[in-house]
């Protein structure tokens, strides 16, 4: 069976666990085979305590936005559930799983995320496939053509979903995510994820050459003949 992977990134209220920061935001997006299921995960968390002034001008998300969301406590057995036996991708992974272990020890977890699911640190993916490069997300999206315009401030979701283009990127595989039909994180597609997403390219266009273009490669064509002889696709040239 193929293994489950899950595109994980957090929002916290600062930088340093070990100073009792939280969580405010996880987003997971879910992907089976390359492709997107539309099982994700996404919530924003109470963290009973306000954001330090640094990490709210990265997120925006308001401390009085938060008030009113679940505790983490609230949805830690769903999220260990939907992670569990899964290959999480992060960006960066020593820091959100270092939140998110902190959080479930609090809830009284004892065993860590890494003890039961694989751990991809895309970062030192990035820097093994371009040594001595930025490997920021920012950096990532632009090295693989990877629209992050809207990325005006960090959110989970959003984070999420750019890494999902950039590892398939980076693996060689489509850079586009093809996304199945149905609800994102309990939110409608259409209303969510189609804002993050770019748009979709259109349709090929078709360009005929002009008069002169042609008359120009018909000259060239008569040129490599007059030197080698002979051409394959001589039927192109008007007889002499």
């Amino acid at each position: 069976m193929m293994q489950r992977q899950i595109i994980l990134d957090t929002e916290t209220t600062g930088l340093e666990v070990q100073q009792g920061n939280r969580i405010i935001e996880i987003g997971c997006i879910e992907m089976k085979s390359r492709r997107l299921t539309g099982n994700n995960f996404w919530r924003y968390v109470n963290p009973e305590r306000d954001s330090e002034f640094g990490a709210l001008q990265v997120h925006g998300i308001k401390n009085e936005f938060l008030l009113d969301k679940q505790k983490f406590a609230e949805i830690a057995e769903e999220l260990w559930a939907y992670l569990e036996g899964a290959e999480l991708l992060i960006h960066n992974a020593p820091f959100d799983l270092g939140y998110l272990n902190m959080e479930f020890a609090r809830c009284g977890k004892k065993q860590k995320l890494e003890e039961v699911c694989t751990i991809t640190d895309t970062v030192t993916m990035a820097r093994k496939l371009n040594p001595g490069q930025k490997a920021s997300l920012d950096a990532l999206c632009k090295r693989y053509n990877v629209d992050n315009s809207r990325r005006d401030l960090h959110g989970a979701l959003l984070d999420a979903n750019l890494l999902a283009e950039v590892y398939l990127a980076m693996t060689g595989g489509q850079s586009r995510l093809i996304l199945d039909a149905g609800d994102v994180g309990g939110v409608p597609r259409k209303s969510r994820l189609d804002e993050l997403l770019p748009p979709r390219e259109s349709a090929l266009q078709v360009i005929v050459a002009t008069d002169a273009e042609r008359e120009a490669h018909l000259s060239r064509l008569a040129y490599i003949k007059k030197k080698a002889g002979k051409l394959l696709w001589s039927d192109e040239l008007p007889q002499s």
